[in-house]
């Protein structure tokens, strides 16, 4: 039997939402009705079967993969988003209005993944913050990994498809370019691209502009 109109209409808004989680802010009160219970239903259950912590108003896809066993918790901050086919290991903390794209993969290692207030990270990106051993005199799998952390700071934008490895740092108000691969620590403000990254300009000197994104759930 087919799902009524309104059935189908509803499932398929969540799976908006999923992927596109920045809507969740616009909904409109008659959405909420439904919306609101399922998202609650989607945390509570995180939060009782993970070390995971989550601040208010925040939107997590059921489609996400979050995982944080005792020692390697993941700590949320108010209103952060994390989109559909996320991958994220703790021990990893967010910020308040982080927001984390679709199918990004994030992994804390030992010592952790922190990100800023306000960051930015869009779809396809990948933080691993530990590294195998390399020793020729022993297969890689057998050897143990080093953690250092990967820090993020706030109200950066990294862009689709970068990779961030261990031990870097991002400073403040940085723009990490579509397909970068970071090896080496980001100053403040930097503007950086590439493989292996490379700083080509300077946020400062960038003109301000304004955006508006609509809801279509109406």
């Amino acid at each position: 039997m087919l799902p009524s109109s309104a059935e189908a209409m509803q499932a398929q808004h969540k799976k908006r939402l999923s992927w596109m989680p920045w809507l969740w802010y616009r909904l409109k009160p008659k959405h909420l009705l439904w919306a609101a219970p399922w998202q609650q239903q989607v945390q509570q259950q995180l939060t009782a079967l993970e070390t995971i912590t989550i601040g208010d108003n925040c939107f997590i896809a059921p489609e996400a993969a979050l995982f944080a066993e005792p020692g390697r918790p993941i700590t949320i901050g108010k209103q952060c988003m994390i989109a559909a086919n996320c991958f994220i290991h703790g021990p990893v903390a967010l910020g308040d209005e982080v927001s984390i794209n679709h199918s990004c993969s994030l992994d804390g290692g030992s010592k952790g993944i922190v990100i800023g207030n306000q960051t930015r990270i869009a779809n396809n990106v990948t933080l691993y913050a530990f590294n195998h051993g390399m020793a020729p005199d022993m297969p890689i799998y057998r050897q143990s990994s080093q953690s250092r952390g990967i820090v993020i700071g706030r109200d950066v934008w990294v862009g689709a498809q970068v990779g961030i490895v261990d031990g870097v740092t991002i400073g403040d108000g940085a723009v990490i370019g579509m397909g970068a691969i970071v090896t080496k620590d980001v100053p403040a403000w930097a503007i950086v691209a590439g493989n292996p990254a490379v700083i080509i300009g300077d946020r400062r000197q960038k003109p301000l502009t304004g955006s508006n994104i609509d809801s279509p759930l109406d």
